[in-house]
C-alpha cells in the first residue's frame, strides 16, 4: 500500500495564513499599518526572516503594500471590486437612496441578529465605545465626525456578527454608506426630535444585541431604518409643499 507523504508546511506559509485570517476577520483593516517587523516577529514567536518571507508573499498577492517612508500596510483597495464602478452610480443618483435603505434592511437586520447570538464581551465593549463616540460628536455638534461615528457603529455590529462575508460586504459599502448616512442626516437632523429619536434607536439596538436577543435586535435594526425612511419621505413632502407655496406666491396677481 502506498501512502502519500505528509509534508510539514513552511513556517512562512503558516504566518501568511494567519495574517490572511486577520484580514478576513477584520482584525487588520484596509489601509492599516502593520506593527514593525521586530514587534510582529515577537508576537508570532518566529524569526524575522520567516516573517519577512511571509510578508513578501502577501505583497505578491496584493494584500500588503510597502509605502514610501517605511512601513507595511494592508492594501487600501481590498474589496473595491465590490463597489467600483457600479456604486459610484448610486452616489450620483439620489433617488437610489430608498433602494439602498431596502438593502440596508436586509444586511443590517441579519448583522444585528447574528451579533446578538455571537457577540463576545470584547465586541460589546467596542459597540459601547462606538455609541459613546456617536453621542460625543452629537453633543459637540461635529456633524462630519458624527456621520463617521454612525457608520462605525453599524460596522461594529457587522463585526460582532462574526461572519466575514457579511463584514466585508459592509466594509465594501463603507464609502457609499458614509455618504448615504451623511445625506440622510443632513436632510432630517435639523429637527431636534428626529435626531434624538435616532439616538434612542441606536441605544435600543445595542441593548438588544448586548442582551443576546436576536429577534429584538433584528426588529430594532428594521425599526431604525423604517423611521429614517419615513422621516426622509416626510422631509420630501415638506419640501414639495414649500416649493408649491413659493410658486403660488411668485405667480400671485
Amino acid at each position: 500500500m502506498n501512502y502519500r507523504s505528509v509534508k510539514q508546511p513552511k513556517l512562512s506559509d503558516i504566518i501568511m495564513q494567519r495574517i490572511e485570517e486577520m484580514i478576513m476577520e477584520g482584525a487588520l483593516r484596509p489601509g492599516q499599518r502593520l506593527p514593525a517587523e521586530r514587534e510582529l516577529a515577537a508576537e508570532f514567536e518566529v524569526s524575522r526572516p520567516s516573517l519577512r518571507e511571509a510578508l513578501q508573499k502577501l505583497a505578491a498577492k496584493g494584500l500588503l503594500v510597502s509605502r514610501q517612508g517605511g512601513g507595511t500596510y494592508v492594501a487600501d483597495n481590498i474589496g473595491n471590486s465590490l463597489v467600483d464602478p457600479l456604486l459610484d452610480l448610486f452616489r450620483s443618483h439620489p433617488e437610489s437612496q430608498y433602494d439602498l435603505l431596502e438593502f440596508r434592511h436586509a444586511l443590517e437586520g441579519v448583522s444585528a441578529y447574528y451579533a446578538a447570538l455571537r457577540s463576545t464581551p470584547a465586541d460589546r465593549e467596542l459597540l459601547q465605545a462606538r455609541l459613546d463616540d456617536l453621542q460625543h460628536y452629537h453633543d459637540r455638534k461635529e456633524f462630519d465626525k458624527e456621520v463617521a461615528a454612525d457608520v462605525e457603529f453599524h460596522l461594529a455590529i457587522a463585526g460582532a456578527a462574526h461572519n466575514v462575508v457579511l463584514l466585508h460586504m459592509m466594509r465594501a459599502l463603507f464609502n457609499l454608506l458614509h455618504q448615504h448616512i451623511g445625506d440622510n442626516l443632513s436632510n432630517i437632523y435639523p429637527k431636534a426630535d428626529v435626531r434624538q429619536k435616532i439616538h434612542e434607536q441606536h441605544r435600543v439596538l445595542m441593548d438588544a444585541i448586548c442582551a443576546g436577543e436576536p429577534e429584538l435586535a433584528r426588529n430594532a435594526a428594521h425599526d431604525h431604518l423604517v423611521y429614517v425612511e419615513e422621516a426622509l419621505l416626510e422631509q420630501g413632502r415638506e419640501e414639495s409643499r414649500v416649493q408649491r407655496a413659493l410658486r403660488r406666491f411668485n405667480h400671485a396677481p
